[in-house]
């Protein structure tokens, strides 16, 4: 068991060693395996990759994000320039159903509304516009409303997770309500829990995933 000590120091070298951001424009504090991360970012690629670096250390329970994104003179855009690129990025991904999702923009915010039918192209219309320069911050309002019944979708969670993560499957509380399922119970890190939480996604019939696992470092 890590002290926090350990842990910010490890999360710090994380940060040093991943070459999307700067490490030093991020400060990190530690209290009881809950991470907190402060700092003024360039773009919201750079938040959101902080994010993804500091759930890779081991020995991390939680993260707490109050980093903050100011775009550096001359990466500005007008919120029509950002729906603009969104509206392509979208298009342009085989991932994401044409026409099914409308990108809005507010002083850099882009907001994606629509309904799809599977969970990753929700996913996938997130990931296209994340990365666009001008974009301060992103919310992802799409619905998933598929056409398959429901009634199975406990079952074919299971099954999914019988395949992928068999180690974690029995260790898992999977309740079902209408199409949102939830799920309870521990895991050994944040790449089984994104792993269950994904087999919960891909699974037909769910429109909504509320994610209550507890990472047991």
């Amino acid at each position: 068991m890590k002290t926090d000590t350990q842990l910010r120091d490890d999360v710090q070298a994380e940060l040093s060693w991943d070459p999307a951001f700067k490490a030093s424009d991020i400060g990190v504090i530690v209290k009881d395996g809950v991470v907190t991360l402060t700092g003024q970012l360039a773009s919201h690629a750079e938040k959101y990759a902080v994010e993804r670096a500091v759930q890779r250390v081991h020995g991390v329970k939680a993260v707490a994000v109050e980093m903050t994104v100011k775009l550096p003179f001359g990466n500005e855009r007008t919120d029509a320039d950002i729906a603009m690129a969104a509206e392509r990025a979208l298009e342009w991904n085989v991932l994401v159903p044409d026409g099914k999702i409308r990108p809005l923009v507010e002083k850099g915010w882009l907001t994606l509304q629509g309904e799809v039918e599977w969970g990753y192209q929700r996913s996938a219309a997130e990931g296209a516009v994340r990365d666009l320069m001008g974009v301060t911050g992103v919310s992802n309002l799409v619905k998933v409303k598929p056409k398959v019944s429901p009634a199975d979708v406990e079952k074919k969670i299971h099954d999914a997770l019988s395949r992928q993560a068999e180690r974690e499957a029995s260790r898992l509380s999977i309740s079902v309500n209408g199409s949102q399922v939830t799920l309870r119970g521990v895991v050994h890190s944040w790449t089984e829990r994104d792993a269950v939480q994904g087999a919960a996604w891909a699974t037909p019939g769910v429109s909504a995933v509320v994610n209550d696992l507890l990472v047991d470092a």
